[in-house]
């Protein structure tokens, strides 16, 4: 789930923060090793959170399905919701594609 990052409070120690993929950087507890988010410089000023990291994630209803095109071939879902073949959002042309670099 995508957030503005000044839509986004802290209630505990800051994550800790580490990247493998150039622009991309990721974000997790550091007392359990959770896995809280991401920012990508191609999708500047945004931060997304980890569903899974989320106390109730039921409450967070999707709007479409997005990477549609990177499922896994044996996923089948008949929610109708809207299938984004790849990013909801404008990314930065200049940066690529994350599983590309």
């Amino acid at each position: 789930m995508g957030y503005r990052p000044d839509q986004v409070d802290w209630l505990g120690p800051k994550p800790k923060t580490f990247s493998k993929t150039r622009g991309v950087v990721r974000s997790f507890c550091s007392e359990c090793g959770t896995s809280i988010g991401y920012t990508d410089e191609g999708l500047p000023n945004e931060f997304y959170i980890s569903i899974g990291f989320m106390d109730a994630p039921e409450k967070f209803h999707p709007q479409a399905q997005a990477y549609w095109e990177m499922r896994l071939p044996f996923i089948r879902m008949d929610d109708g919701l809207p299938r984004v073949e790849g990013y909801t959002r404008a990314r930065d042309p200049a940066l690529g594609n994350p599983r590309d670099r």
